[in-house]
């Protein structure tokens, strides 16, 4: 059977990072002068699926890179999240070529983006939004925690195929894998093991830094809730890794705190405990908010492709971490609370019998 060629097809590589502990999007909207749109999941009804706080769309000047075999010009978009993540996205289209050559094409399209922790276009991109949008960051992160993701889309080849046909007519491994290498079946079964379809006509295919989506509709919904699954897992990982700084830290104020014997013992740990309440409070807001990021109500097969690309990128694994981290956090925080209290309650005690005796000794001493 002849290979299928790619009539219509787009090529999208995101790439993640977290800039700040929240962005006021209002106020973004507002600085990008009208350049911007809330989000909005474009075929699904707005019934069916909820953001918690819409995020913002931004329009960025194009970008071009170099492919190997000259220069290919992107569209470039910004979204940026209430929780303080922000999505960069490179897309490129793609018509009138083999398999094969889309295949190659995504593949240089990784190349030419970069991994993580390589400047690539980002920073350039970046350094722009903080630019213009620094009066809505509320303190911007230094960080440089990013994730990075891949969307391979075709609206038509040059024919009509379901989409378990698709699967018997191209190899979709090199292109979800990355590989040229022949992988193993059990490899290859595992890269196509989350797929999923609606119509007969559509499939859509999700691994851990890629996906590939046949639909000859040209919705974006898949790929918008793939992008909140990340951001979602960009989020909670910096959180994680803020509990895990701040966990050997609080260990240290403890010891230091318990070891300081004096009148202010109790100050101490009501100011700790007031600390690591905040701590908690703080984290736990925002949590809320990323957990909250999206919500999938009507929606089956939309709610089962979120559901999918959550466990496939282990944000419930990570977001477990956080929520046991928190719970240190609070043990502690109540423990510092009633140790206060214990010591405060000492204090009342030896004043009182400080007291008393002072009258016996007044009462003694009177003439």
């Amino acid at each position: 059977m002849e290979a299928l060629r790619v009539e219509a097809g787009h090529i999208t590589a995101l790439r993640l990072f977290d800039i700040a502990y929240a962005i006021d999007l209002e106020r973004a909207e507002a600085l990008w002068a009208g350049r911007s749109r809330r989000a909005r999941l474009a075929a699904t009804p707005p019934k069916a699926v909820a953001f918690g706080d819409p995020p913002l769309g931004l329009a960025l000047d194009p970008v071009a890179l170099d492919l190997g075999d000259g220069p290919v010009e992107f569209a470039a978009t910004a979204r940026l999240y209430a929780f303080g993540a922000v999505t960069l996205a490179l897309r490129a289209t793609v018509a009138g070529v083999t398999w094969g050559a889309f295949v190659d094409r995504v593949n240089a399209i990784e190349r030419a983006a970069g991994g993580p922790g390589d400047a690539g276009p980002w920073r350039a991109l970046l350094d722009q939004l903080r630019a213009t949008l620094g009066p809505a960051l509320r303190r911007p992160s230094a960080t440089t925690l990013e994730e990075d993701y891949l969307i391979a889309g075709v609206q038509a080849f040059d024919a009509t195929p379901t989409g378990a046909e698709l699967l018997t007519r191209v190899d979709l491994v090199p292109l979800l894998a990355g590989e040229a290498r022949a992988l193993a079946d059990g490899a290859r079964a595992d890269l196509l093991r989350a797929r999923f379809s609606y119509y007969t006509d559509d499939l859509v295919v999700l691994t851990w830094d890629r996906a590939f989506i046949y639909d000859p509709r040209g919705e974006s919904d898949v790929a918008d809730v793939i992008e909140v699954a990340n951001a979602q897992l960009l989020e909670m990982r910096y959180y994680d890794e803020l509990l895990d700084d701040e966990l050997p830290r609080m260990y240290d104020l403890v010891g230091a705190t318990r070891r300081s014997v004096n009148l202010l013992a109790a100050r101490r740990y009501a100011d700790l405990a007031r600390r690591l309440y905040t701590l908690v409070a703080e984290v736990t807001e925002l949590t809320e908010r990323v957990d909250n990021a999206l919500q999938v109500t009507e929606d089956v097969y939309l709610a089962r492709v979120y559901a999918a690309a959550l466990d496939l990128f282990r944000v419930p694994t990570v977001t477990a971490a956080v929520h046991r981290k928190l719970a240190i956090v609070r043990d502690t925080y109540a423990a510092l609370y009633d140790e206060a209290s214990g010591i405060r309650a000492e204090l009342l005690e030896v004043a009182i019998v400080v007291l008393i005796l002072i009258e016996l000794v007044v009462a003694v001493l009177r003439p």
